[in-house]
């Protein structure tokens, strides 16, 4: 949780871009020895929190071909779309780590310290850190890992999401895209989610990240998995477009991360599948995750 000290605006669209932007340009100030130049070259890059986090690739040959890896953070701030934070006010924001083997919470929150006192978005309004939280499925607080009247840091257990199938039947299912979504159906980005396709792209990207940052990939069976996902019907698709662009402060360059926001519902043999939808709220789902994209929540079951 941060105090404003000065107002803070966040630009429609962009709050995530926004802190993941500053974030990193602070991370690495912080976590890189001085003489790095490029943290994919680096000959400390395998010890280092900076590449592991925000610029992780493999070392020789990534797993299944993969040379430059997910990085195992979302931020979750669409609350703060358009807002302006008076001084005085506090706010916050969720960033959901996956990274089980070397969180560097410590990195993290000395990082988040800095970023309050440069300033945030646009005006450069500047905060202060002062409290950080683990939170629970339900999104409400249950640990305090920092506080900045003891300065204290304490370890953070990390969330199990469990991907059993419930116990019940659900026939029926509503999905909620929150921030603009895209996914890519044999290299081609399709114009709606139909469930087959978006159960395959939150089943890839958790098998992924289990396999980077966890104990390995999905013991499941792919192939399956993904016939059974491609039963279920998309009976209702009230989606539109999104354009949002993105600059880059180190190349300067406009980058596009719209996609599609709305609500789809879905009808079949659901079962097997609600825990994934469940997962995919934490991780994102579809291209440029990092930056935001890809947030859903199920609204009925």
């Amino acid at each position: 949780m941060f105090v404003a000290r000065e107002p803070v605006y966040f630009p429609p669209g962009k709050p995530a871009n926004i802190l993941r932007g500053a974030f990193g340009v602070i991370f690495r100030r912080i976590a890189c020895v001085s003489h790095c130049r490029d943290a994919r070259g680096c000959e400390l890059r395998a010890t280092c929190a900076y590449a592991r986090m925000f610029e992780p690739s493999a070392l020789g040959h990534g797993p299944s071909g993969l040379a430059d890896w997910p990085r195992p953070f979302v931020f979750r701030a669409t609350h703060l779309d358009g807002r302006t934070i008076p001084p005085g006010e506090t706010f916050s924001f969720d960033l959901n780590l996956f990274d089980m083997h070397n969180p560097a919470i410590a990195y993290l929150v000395l990082t988040f310290a800095q970023l309050a006192e440069d300033g945030l978005g646009p005006w450069r309004g500047r905060t202060e850190l002062v409290e950080v939280s683990r939170i629970a499925e339900d999104g409400t607080p249950v640990t305090q890992l920092y506080d900045s009247v003891s300065l204290g840091m304490r370890d953070a257990e990390p969330m199990n999401l469990d991907l059993a199938p419930p116990d019940e039947s659900v026939h029926r299912v509503r999905v909620r895209f929150v921030t603009p979504t895209e996914l890519k159906s044999g290299h081609q980005i399709v114009s709606q989610p139909e469930f087959g396709v978006l159960a395959a792209r939150i089943r890839d990207r958790l098998s992924k990240l289990r396999e980077l940052y966890d104990d390995g990939p999905l013991t499941i069976d792919f192939r399956t998995f993904g016939e059974r996902a491609a039963l279920v019907r998309m009976t209702r698709c009230g989606i539109s477009r999104v354009e949002v662009d993105r600059r880059s402060s180190r190349t300067g360059q406009v980058h596009p991360i719209g996609g599609f926001i709305g609500e789809a519902e879905y009808e079949g043999e659901l079962g097997e599948f609600i825990p994934y939808l469940r997962a995919a709220k934490w991780t994102g789902v579809g291209r440029q995750t990092v930056w935001g994209k890809g947030e859903l929540e199920i609204l009925q079951g």
